[in-house]
């Protein structure tokens, strides 16, 4: 019997049944995949990236996949990609993942090699469990069980499993530019981008942007001797340290002149659902030890998720090797990102952070700054066609009906898409934000993975049942 003889439901049951039977041979698959240290971080020569490209190439293999193709930008690490096209009339989903990973090592703080991957206490721990392999996985089965058990899937699929992600996606704009009728789509199906918390029902609607900087200041030609010029002379770490202290009050809000400023305002919709958001203050601090923080105006679930930020990353300077080196360093260095909100433009912030930096310079101090990568924040629209079918899916299984949130984080994906492609991304992923992604001891909840053997099914199943023209 094909897709086409059966009901939605009925298809979408017998995929989700054979996806649930094959449970241990998919979370073997997940483990393999682990098990490859693909981290993009590492020259494009990696033997480990190309490892996983021939992994992903391998799993599709005898599938009614096609067009097996590596979207390079010419340099960088490339997209992996493969279609099925067989559903006329119905929408093409581009569905989003991707295979590399961050940087990890033993000595970090895992209680075991974060790239041989264990299972312990119902969950799976390993570098990319849940930062993205254990849910671009789920994805991938997904799909390969519509072509296998119901002789096809009920919308035209495209998978693109990126390998940049975790350094920002530099290639990625190129790529897509480049491949714009190859990835013409209605919409894309992201397995990045989890829930927000374990246990509750929840879509994210949109994600905050992104805006990087880095600072090097300097206060003379070398290194001075801290007796003999000590108390006459400034000091690059002193000096860097107070630079960036002053970008917020002592309450914890920025300082930054007008930095704010072009930030859509907050909807009460927003305001409505980060209220109605089960977030419990203490227990969140108390899960990492840390120390509450930020403007006192809004709760710690608004400031995480619909404020912007302004974040130093890393300072460093001067002598840090054992013992003692009595020195004024001359040079000091600064790392900083802004995550931001609807409104704001990247270059914009960027450059109100230098104005304030630089106004607080001494005279004779000299400040280079250079920046990285940029994102918009992202904004799913509330009348989207796959969102509407997500909250319908995830309602059905779970009771009730998921909140709509906004991520903290950023995907500069959803940007990309949206500006070269005209096309919206729904995030339905199924990790959580406690589950140590880029940290020492990543995991992988194994009840995530029955409930997206679950929900993937039935999502393409309702989204089937659409017209490519309701996108």
């Amino acid at each position: 019997m094909t897709v086409r003889n059966m009901t939605a439901s009925e298809a979408a049951a017998r995929v989700a049944n054979d996806l649930a039977a094959r449970r241990d041979e998919i979370l073997e698959c997940i483990a393999a995949f682990v098990r490859i240290p693909s981290i993009s971080a590492i020259s494009p020569t990696s033997p480990a990236m190309h490892q996983a490209l021939d992994f992903l190439r391998d799993r599709i293999a005898g599938s009614d996949l096609g067009n097996v193709q590596l979207l390079s930008a010419g340099s960088g690490h490339p997209t992996f990609y493969a279609d099925w096209l067989g559903a006329p009339g119905a929408p093409t989903i581009m569905i989003y993942g991707h295979y590399d990973v961050q940087p990890a090592h033993r000595d970090d703080g895992w209680l075991s090699d974060p790239f041989m991957p264990e299972i312990r206490d119902d969950r799976i721990y390993g570098r990319g469990t849940s930062d993205v392999k254990g849910s671009t996985i789920i994805a991938f089965e997904t799909v390969l069980a519509w072509l296998r058990v119901a002789d096809g899937c009920p919308v035209n699929v495209k998978l693109f499993i990126e390998g940049e992600e975790e350094i920002g996606s530099p290639s990625l704009p190129t790529i897509v530019q480049q491949n714009r009728g190859l990835l013409a789509a209605d919409a894309v199906l992201s397995a990045d981008g989890g829930r927000a918390l374990p246990g509750f029902p929840s879509l994210y609607v949109g994600a905050r942007g992104l805006a990087s900087l880095e600072l090097t200041l300097t206060t003379a030609s070398s290194d001075l001797h801290s007796g003999r010029f000590g108390g006459a002379t400034r000091n690059a770490i002193a000096e860097m340290a107070r630079l960036v202290s002053s970008l917020h009050h002592a309450d914890g809000s920025i300082a930054v002149a007008g930095f704010e400023d072009d930030m859509t305002p907050i909807s009460p919709d927003d305001i409505k659902q980060a209220t109605a958001f089960p977030f419990d203050a203490a227990e969140h601090y108390a899960g990492f030890h840390g120390v509450e923080g930020g403007d006192p105006a809004r709760t710690p679930w608004e400031r995480m998720t619909l404020y912007p930020t302004i974040e130093p990353n890393g300072i460093w300077g001067g002598y840090t090797g054992l013992g003692v080196k009595t020195v004024i360093p001359a040079m000091a260095h600064a790392k900083l990102t802004m995550r931001l909100v609807a409104g704001q433009d990247p270059a914009r912030a960027r450059a109100r952070v230098e104005t304030h930096l630089r106004a607080l310079l001494p005279e004779g101090v000299r400040l280079e700054v250079s920046h990285g990568g940029d994102a918009r924040a992202f904004s799913l629209r509330l009348d989207h066609p796959l969102l509407l079918a997500a909250e319908e899916v995830v309602t059905l299984r779970r009771g009730r009906p998921p909140l709509r949130v906004r991520s903290g984080g950023t995907v500069p994906f959803t940007q990309i898409f949206q500006e070269v492609l005209g096309i919206d991304t729904l995030m339905f992923g199924l990790a959580t934000g406690d589950e140590n992604a880029h940290a020492p001891n990543e995991f992988f909840r194994l009840e995530a993975l029955d409930e997206g053997l679950a929900t993937w099914p039935a999502l393409l199943a309702k989204v089937g049942q659409l017209s490519a023209e309701a996108f």
